[in-house]
């Protein structure tokens, strides 16, 4: 997923729908192309969009089908349930895509889901799905417990988070205990992290960055997420270790490229360009993806609605 999550509704032309779907389909587009369009097609309701969406779900590329699971989940679209589902029980798939299938469940907040969701909690073999579940069944039945009411209205970030930022705990020291705690469930330490995100204080930062050190991956490429949100050059040297160790879990180390690309910092152009070379796919191409935001950032335009300003092409 990629930490320029903001989500708006926009209005286009059939022929601006048609080139953002035919591009983000485009096999033969740079990847980096290709998430521009779909970063895009996020911000349009309607069928062409989302079935686009799922069509790129089953893309070749697993940065990209994974990014256009979480576009689904953004866009709480009850439509593409059946196809997320799909997604998720398809065991020939990466894990990355498989668990952003089961986040994007859990945006959606369907109670119909759940079963599915506990089925995969038990059954399916990687630790980072099984994890997810577990958050998307706790988001699910913290929306019913509040009615229905989703994370995307109280975030700043106008994100539909894996978990609603904690609101019992005012003290910055108290997020971070949770956060590090790794007796505590996943549910409450993501709950920690987004509030610590959303108070954004060097204090509630330096906490965040701390968190890389966690046991789980899963928790992990969050924190490298959040840490693309807040876009903040304090986290640089700590993503950039992250990026360097070919140890780490591919979708950590993805998220730590996408974040520096978010940060903009001259200094990790040169790192993302190395890195832009590595033989994981996933990393490679959030590379890619990352200095094209980084140019775009620094030239102070907007990165996913490129096309909806650009030439049509014939």
């Amino acid at each position: 997923m990629s930490s320029l999550d903001q989500t708006t509704t926009f209005e286009s032309s059939p022929e601006t729908e048609k080139f953002l779907c035919d591009r983000l389909l485009d096999p033969t587009q740079p990847i980096s192309e290709r998430f521009r369009a779909l970063f895009s097609l996020r911000n349009l309701k309607g069928p062409g969009p989302r079935n686009a969406l799922i069509l790129a779900t089953r893309d070749s590329s697993n940065l990209l089908a994974h990014e256009a699971a979480f576009a689904l989940g953004q866009r709480q679209d009850a439509e593409a349930v059946p196809a997320l589902i799909a997604v998720l029980n398809d065991l020939s798939l990466h894990p990355i895509v498989r668990h952003e299938a089961a986040e994007a469940l859990g945006a959606i907040g369907l109670e119909s889901n759940i079963p599915l969701l506990k089925n995969s909690l038990v059954l399916d073999p990687a630790q980072e799905v099984r994890e997810t579940c577990e958050l998307a069944l706790q988001r699910i039945e913290q929306l019913k417990a509040d009615g229905g009411k989703s994370t995307v209205e109280t975030s700043p970030f106008l994100s539909v988070d894996p978990a609603a930022a904690a609101t019992s705990c005012s003290s910055v020291h108290q997020l971070r205990e949770i956060l590090l705690d790794e007796e505590k469930g996943m549910y409450e330490r993501y709950a920690a992290l987004f509030a610590l995100r959303n108070n954004g204080g060097d204090e509630a930062v330096a906490a965040v960055i701390d968190s890389l050190g966690s046991n789980s991956a899963l928790l992990r490429h969050e924190v490298a997420y959040v840490l693309g949100q807040l876009q903040n050059k304090a986290a640089s040297a700590a993503l950039s270790e992250i990026l360097k160790d070919v140890n780490e879990h591919p979708m950590v180390r993805h998220e730590a490229a996408e974040a520096l690309g978010s940060i903009a910092d001259d200094q990790n152009v040169s790192l993302l360009e190395k890195f832009a070379m590595d033989t994981e796919p996933i990393v490679s191409q959030s590379c890619e993806v990352a200095l094209s935001m980084l140019e775009f950032e620094q030239s102070g335009k907007s990165f996913e609605y490129l096309f909806m300003q650009a030439p049509l092409v014939q």
